[in-house]
């Protein structure tokens, strides 16, 4: 009943829409046509003016203007009865929109609230949430008559007390074990801090026992504690040194040579010069040039004649860069070669030569360790164009610049056959293909071609092509003394 009430009272109400739509349209175009007629009126009294025609037309043309302005007002009214009338029915149509408003936000209210009593039931947490039971088949397979007793399968609530109870009893055994665990742990901890106790004082007992079976040895022969001391050394030595030493060593033990390979120096000075070297390699490099810059640099209470004073100790300093570049590793290689020829072996000794590494150049220098002067030019040009008065390569003659380094009155020189058998390798400064000359069919021909400068390298690279070499230089040079 009350939805056909509805459904008509919509029905005339959207009648009653249209017609008053109509009449407001009517209205719009008797609004439009009076202003278009006062336009007109008032153009015809302007012209009536202009042209000074009788105004007795214009009493015609005033009456005319007066209807119009009665059409306006009548125009008007109605545009204004039509909007009162929209405004009414605005306000009738509002009425239903915000019921429909209040019940949608009922309606989410009470969304809202049963939402929140459900999530209120899902995260209600019963007495035993976290507990994780064993299957109840498993639980009526191992669980204890004591525990077990007579519980009717059907009751669900005395069952989850047994399996609870069970539970409880499991946990409890698991504590005594995990007791007995911490008991065991702890005895273990004992036994093996006495044991570490036992092996920190070790090396003492070790070295007592060492000091006391030094006796033994030296009554035996037995030269272990030099070979531990020496290896200790070896591994101190910068890379080209050990690859000396370790290639010297290699042919005295695999040909049984008449030679002997020992390192000298303090250990001390070389562990030292490591730890710089690492300290050096992790980015944190030493102060020496800030320091030796702070001290040249003058101070401000110094007057003008002290900076005279200073700045006449300049050639000091050029000896003092020349003193860095030729600094020497603190340990050195020792090589003592006899005479291959007698039947006592080392009961003639030749020569002694002394194997240095200079650190900033990377360049391995020899010498020989004798108070003899002739054999002091011994190794010189021991291979064809090498008598070590210049650098081996160019990097190191870059870093020196002019200045000399090596002169013929030191034995000690950076020949070239050292740095090849402490495996520095470099390329020679001009191609050897270069130094050639034209022939008569126009070829160049080089005075040592590739094939003769690897043959080369590889003789000075040899450990035995270089001792035969010094013993018959050696041997040559003793004959020709003796003569």
């Amino acid at each position: 009943m009350e939805e056909g009430m509805t459904s008509d009272g919509e029905s005339h109400r959207l009648t009653h829409s249209s017609e008053a739509g109509q009449a407001a349209t009517a209205a719009y175009e008797m609004l439009r046509e009076t202003r278009d007629s006062a336009e007109e009126i008032v153009s015809r009294i302007l012209a009536v003016k202009r042209q000074g025609l009788p105004k007795s037309q214009l009493g015609e043309l005033v009456t005319q203007m007066f209807l119009n302005f009665v059409s306006l007002r009548q125009a008007n009214r109605s545009i204004l009865l039509e909007e009162d009338r929209v405004k009414a029915d605005t306000e009738c149509a509002k009425a239903p929109v915000d019921f429909a408003i209040q019940q949608l936000h009922n309606s989410t209210y009470e969304k809202n609230r049963y939402l929140k009593a459900i999530k209120a039931c899902q995260d209600f947490k019963s007495r035993y949430p976290d507990i994780e039971l064993v299957p109840e088949e498993e639980f009526l397979r191992d669980v204890p008559e004591e525990i077990k007793g007579s519980t009717a399968s059907d009751d669900a609530h005395k069952l989850m007390i047994k399996r609870l109870s069970f539970e409880l009893f499991q946990r409890k055994e698991l504590c005594k074990h995990h007791e007995a665990l911490e008991e065991r742990k702890k005895s273990l901890l004992e036994t093996i801090a006495n044991r570490k106790k036992f092996l920190s004082s070790l090396p003492s007992l070790l070295k007592s026992l060492k000091k006391a079976s030094l006796p033994v040895h030296s009554q035996l022969g037995l030269p272990q504690t030099k070979k531990l001391k020496q290896h200790h050394l070896s591994e101190l030595l910068p890379p080209p040194l050990y690859v000396i030493y370790s290639l010297l060593a290699a042919q005295k033990e695999a040909f049984d040579d008449d030679i002997d390979v020992e390192i000298e120096g303090s250990g001390k000075d070389a562990q030292c010069f490591a730890r710089q070297q690492a300290m050096n390699d992790c980015g944190t490099s030493s102060n020496l040039e800030k320091s030796r810059f702070e001290d040249d640099a003058p101070d401000d209470d110094d007057d003008g004649q002290k900076m005279r004073k200073r700045s006449k100790k300049v050639p000091g300093g050029q000896h003092l860069e020349k003193a860095i570049f030729l600094e020497f590793h603190p340990l050195k290689v020792v090589l003592h070669v006899y005479d291959d020829e007698t039947l006592d072996k080392k009961s003639d000794k030749l020569i002694c030569l002394l194997f240095e590494y200079i650190m900033k150049l990377n360049v391995v220098c020899v010498g020989i360790e004798s108070s003899d002067e002739r054999l002091d030019d011994i190794l010189c040009n021991l291979f064809p164009d090498d008598d070590g008065l210049e650098l081996p390569h160019q990097s190191a003659k870059l870093a020196v610049g002019d200045k000399p380094m090596f002169n013929e009155r030191k034995s000690l020189r950076p020949y070239k056959w050292a740095q090849h058998l402490a495996g520095i390798v470099f390329l020679p400064e001009v191609s050897p293909f270069l130094s050639g000359h034209e022939n008569s069919s126009g070829e160049i021909t080089g005075s040592i071609d590739a094939s003769n400068i690897h043959s080369m390298h590889r003789l000075q690279n040899r450990v035995p092509t270089i001792l035969e070499r010094i013993r018959t230089r050696v041997k040559a040079r003793l004959a020709h003394i003796s003569a």
